[in-house]
C-alpha cells in the first residue's frame, strides 16, 4: 500500500511539474528580439472630437513613432495579435485557432524573407520602421499589464517588415490553395470552380480541421469594396471628387483605423491604415489622393513534384534536386499549458511545398521573398502630383488591388494593379501545372506599363467595385481585351455593385454633370440589378415547385413581390437579404451554386423560428452592434451600401461584422485646395469600451451621415480635445 502511494505521489508531483514545465517553456524558448537602434522620438498627439488622432512630428520617424503609439491607445489587442502572427506566437496567444496562422509563418518563410531584405530596404524606410516599432514598444513599458505575452515585446523594424511579408499575399486570396492542399480538397480551375466538382474532404490536416487560415489576412473570395473619382468637368462645382468605401472586417487585424499625419518632412495624409501598419493604405496628401479595391487576377501558380521513393528529392530538368525540409514547432495553448507541436515545411526552386495524400506540391506567387510594398506605400504617401505617383507605383512592391487616383489637378485614374507573372506560352496557366520542368517557371513579373489602366476617360469618372478592368467607366471608355494577354489572368467578373455603379452614374449624368449629393446618394444605394447571378437565381427560386410546402410557397409569393431594393422597407427585404446571400457567394467564388429550395427553407426556418414570420422589417433583423449600442443596418451582400457578412446572435439577429467599413469622401476645389469627409462603423478606440469613442460613430454610420476630417492643422486647433507630446527625447 505504502508502495502504491509513493508511486500516486510520484506521478501527481510528475503531473505537477510537467505541467508547470509546459507552463513555462514557452517563452524561456523565445529569443529577445533586438530592440531597434536607440534614438530619440518626439510625437504629438491631438485628438478631434471624435478621437481621431493626428499625429505631428519633425522627421517622419517621430510620427511612424506616434502612430504606433495612438493607436495602441485605441486597439493594443489587435496590435498584440498582429506582432504574435509575426512572431510565430498566434497559437501561445489564442490557443488552436491560432496555430493555422503560425504554420503559414513558417510555410511562406516570413523570417527568412526579412533576412534576405530587409538590409535591401531604403534607409527612410528603416527609419520609419524602427520608428513605428519604437512606438509600440514604448507603449508596452509604460503599460505593462496590458501585455498578454511574456517577451513579445521589444519588436523592431524587421517585426513590422514581417507582418507585410505574412499579409500581403492573402490579399489575393494565398490561403486558397493553402487551405485545400492542407485539407485534401480539389483545387479550384482559375476563374471557374474545382476541378472535381466536389468538396469532399478525404483527410484533413491536423492544423486545417475546421479551421480557416482568414484571419491572417482578407480573403477576396468575400471582400468588396467601391472606389469613384469624378473630374472636374463633370461636377458643377468644377471639383476633382475621389469616394473611398472599402470593405473589409469591422474588427480585427485587416480592420481599418482612421489617422491623420503631419511631418516636418513633408508628409502629410490623411487617411486609414491596419493594424501594424506605420503609414495609411488609402486616403489623400494636399496634392492627391486613391483608394483600393480587391481584385483577382491569376497571381498564384500550383506545381505537382515527382518525388523519389524517399519523399526526400524531385525532379526538376531531367536531374533530382534535394528537398528541402526544416522541423518547425508550433506552440499552441491548451487551457494554462503551451504544448510543442511538430510541423515539417518544405521548399522547392518554386517556392512552399505541401504535401497531402495526393503527392507534393508547390505554390509560386506574386510578389514571394520581397519587401518592396513597404517602400511603394510610403512613397506614394508623399508624392506630390501624378508623375511622382505613377513613378512609385511602377516600383511594384504591392503584389495585388485596384487603385482608383484622383488629384487636384483634375486627373483621374483606374488601375488594375498587380505583380503579373512573366509566364511562357505552352501551358495551361490556370490549373495545375508540372513541376518537374524549368520552363513552367516564371522568374519575373512584367513592368507596370502592362498593366491594365485607364487614365481621364471621356465619360469624366472612373469606378471599380471588384468587377473586371475592362468596364471602368462609361459605354464606350472599356479597355480593349485584345490589348492583354491571356497569360496575365486577368478576372472577367461583374458584380452587381459594379452594373448599378454604371447605371447610376449614367442616370446622374444625363444633364452632364454629377452632384456632391447625387454622388453621396450612389454611394449609400441598396438596390439589386436584375440582370447576372441574382436574376438567375431569383429566377430559380420562382421556378420552383412549392406545391407541397405552403409556407414555402407563401415566400415565393412573397419574394415575388420584392422591389430588389434592401432599403429595409419592403416586407420581403428580409428574405431577400438571406436569401441572396448563398447566391452571391457562389458567384464570387465561382463556386457551385446552391439548392434553392434548400436556401428557402433554411431562409424561412430561421425567419420563423426568431421572428414568428418570414415578413419581419429588416431592420429588425439586420444589425450593428458594438457595446451596448444596437442599430438597424440596410444593404446588403452585394449592394453599394455593403453589408456583406454577418455573425447570427443568439436572438437570431445578424450583426454585421464585414462590409462598409471606412468611407471618406474626397475633392479639390478649382484653386486646389483639399477637403474631406469620413466615417467609421464605431469609433476610433475600436477595442476599449470605457471610451467614449468606442460607439460614438454608429449613429452617423447607420443613418448615412460623414464627420469633416480637420486635415489643416489650423482648423484641428477649434476641434482638438486633447494634446500630448510623448517620446524618447530627454
Amino acid at each position: 500500500m505504502k508502495v502504491i502511494k509513493r508511486i500516486g505521489l510520484g506521478l501527481l508531483i510528475l503531473v505537477v511539474l510537467t505541467g508547470v514545465a509546459l507552463a513555462i517553456w514557452e517563452p524561456m524558448s523565445v529569443e529577445d528580439a533586438a530592440a531597434p537602434p536607440d534614438r530619440e522620438y518626439s510625437a504629438r498627439i491631438v485628438r478631434d472630437d471624435f478621437g481621431v488622432p493626428h499625429i505631428f512630428g519633425k522627421t517622419d520617424a517621430d510620427v511612424a513613432y506616434g502612430v504606433a503609439y495612438a493607436h495602441a491607445e485605441d486597439d493594443f489587442s489587435t496590435l498584440q495579435e498582429v506582432t504574435a502572427m509575426t512572431r510565430g506566437r498566434m497559437a501561445t496567444l489564442n490557443g488552436a485557432d491560432g496555430a493555422p496562422i503560425d504554420y503559414v509563418a513558417e510555410l511562406i518563410d516570413i523570417q527568412g524573407t526579412v533576412e534576405r531584405k530587409y538590409d535591401g530596404l531604403p534607409e527612410d524606410v528603416r527609419a520609419l520602421l524602427d520608428g513605428y516599432a519604437s512606438g509600440l514598444n514604448a507603449y508596452a513599458k509604460e503599460y505593462p499589464e496590458e501585455v498578454k505575452l511574456s517577451k513579445l515585446f521589444p519588436v523592431n523594424g524587421r517585426d513590422i517588415a514581417a507582418g507585410f511579408v505574412l499579409r500581403s499575399p492573402f490579399f489575393f486570396g494565398l490561403n486558397g490553395p493553402i487551405q485545400r492542399l492542407t485539407a485534401n480538397e480539389p483545387l479550384p480551375k482559375e476563374g471557374g470552380p474545382n476541378l472535381s466538382g466536389k468538396t469532399e474532404k478525404k483527410s484533413i490536416h491536423p492544423l486545417s480541421k475546421d479551421k480557416l487560415i482568414t484571419p491572417v489576412g482578407p480573403d477576396p473570395d468575400e471582400n468588396g469594396s467601391n472606389a469613384y473619382a469624378v473630374s472636374p468637368n463633370r461636377s458643377p462645382d468644377g471639383k476633382t471628387r475621389l469616394i473611398s468605401n472599402a470593405h473589409q472586417p469591422l474588427r480585427g487585424n485587416v480592420s481599418w483605423y482612421e489617422l491623420v499625419v503631419h511631418s516636418e518632412q513633408g508628409w502629410d495624409f490623411a487617411g486609414a491604415n491596419f493594424p501594424g501598419s506605420p503609414f495609411p493604405f488609402l486616403g489623400h496628401n494636399k496634392y492627391l489622393g486613391w483608394t483600393n479595391t480587391v481584385n483577382r487576377p491569376d497571381l498564384i501558380d500550383i506545381y505537382k513534384l515527382t518525388l523519389n521513393q524517399t519523399r526526400s528529392q524531385y525532379q526538376y530538368d531531367g536531374a533530382w534536386k534535394s528537398l528541402e525540409k526544416k522541423r518547425v514547432w508550433l506552440k499552441i495553448k491548451f487551457g494554462p499549458f503551451v504544448i510543442p507541436y511538430p510541423q515539417i515545411v518544405y521548399r522547392s526552386v518554386h517556392g512552399p511545398v505541401i504535401m497531402n495524400d495526393e503527392g507534393a506540391f508547390a505554390i509560386r506567387y506574386a510578389g514571394m521573398d520581397q519587401l518592396d510594398m513597404l517602400t511603394q506605400y510610403y512613397r506614394i504617401n508623399k508624392a506630390k502630383n501624378f508623375e511622382e505617383w505613377q513613378a512609385a507605383m511602377s516600383g511594384q512592391g504591392v503584389p495585388a488591388t485596384n487603385f482608383v487616383y484622383a488629384d487636384a489637378k483634375g486627373n483621374i485614374g483606374m488601375f488594375y494593379n498587380a505583380m503579373f507573372p512573366d509566364r511562357a506560352e505552352g501551358f495551361d496557366w490556370r490549373t495545375v501545372l508540372p513541376g518537374n520542368t524549368s520552363e513552367a517557371v516564371w522568374q519575373k513579373t512584367l513592368p507596370f506599363t502592362r498593366v491594365p489602366a485607364l487614365i481621364n476617360p471621356a465619360s469624366g469618372y472612373v469606378m471599380n467595385a471588384n468587377n473586371t478592368p475592362y468596364v471602368a467607366a462609361g459605354p464606350g471608355d472599356e479597355l480593349k481585351r485584345e490589348t492583354y494577354s491571356p497569360l496575365m489572368g486577368i478576372e472577367d467578373d461583374q458584380t452587381n455593385r459594379s452594373r448599378q455603379s454604371i447605371y447610376l452614374f449614367e442616370l446622374a449624368l444625363e444633364d452632364g454633370k454629377i452632384t456632391d449629393e447625387e454622388l453621396r446618394e450612389l454611394k449609400y444605394d441598396t438596390a439589386y440589378m436584375k440582370a447576372g447571378y441574382a436574376e438567375d437565381w431569383m429566377g430559380k427560386i420562382a421556378a420552383l415547385d412549392l406545391t407541397d410546402s405552403p409556407e414555402l410557397a407563401k415566400a415565393q409569393k412573397l419574394l415575388a413581390s420584392w422591389d430588389w431594393d434592401l432599403e429595409g422597407k419592403s416586407p420581403a427585404d428580409a428574405l431577400a437579404l438571406m436569401t441572396l446571400r448563398p447566391a452571391n457567394k457562389a458567384h464570387y467564388q465561382r463556386g457551385i451554386v446552391p439548392d434553392p429550395r434548400e436556401i428557402l427553407q433554411e431562409t424561412v426556418d430561421h425567419l420563423t423560428k426568431y421572428f414568428g414570420k418570414i415578413d419581419p422589417p429588416m431592420g429588425d433583423v439586420l444589425r450593428l452592434r458594438q457595446g451596448n449600442v444596437d442599430l438597424p443596418l440596410d444593404g446588403g451582400n452585394d449592394t453599394i451600401r455593403a453589408s456583406t457578412l454577418w455573425d447570427i446572435e443568439e436572438d437570431g439577429r445578424l450583426s454585421v461584422r464585414h462590409g462598409d467599413s471606412f468611407i471618406q469622401f474626397v475633392e479639390w476645389d478649382n484653386a486646389g485646395n483639399v477637403t474631406s469627409r469620413s466615417i467609421q462603423p464605431f469609433g476610433a478606440a475600436t477595442t476599449r469600451p470605457k471610451s467614449k469613442h468606442y460607439t460614438d460613430q454608429m449613429q452617423f454610420f447607420v443613418d448615412h451621415k460623414l464627420k469633416p476630417v480637420w486635415f489643416d492643422p489650423a482648423e484641428l486647433e477649434n476641434h482638438k480635445v486633447s494634446d500630448k507630446v510623448i517620446g524618447t527625447a530627454k
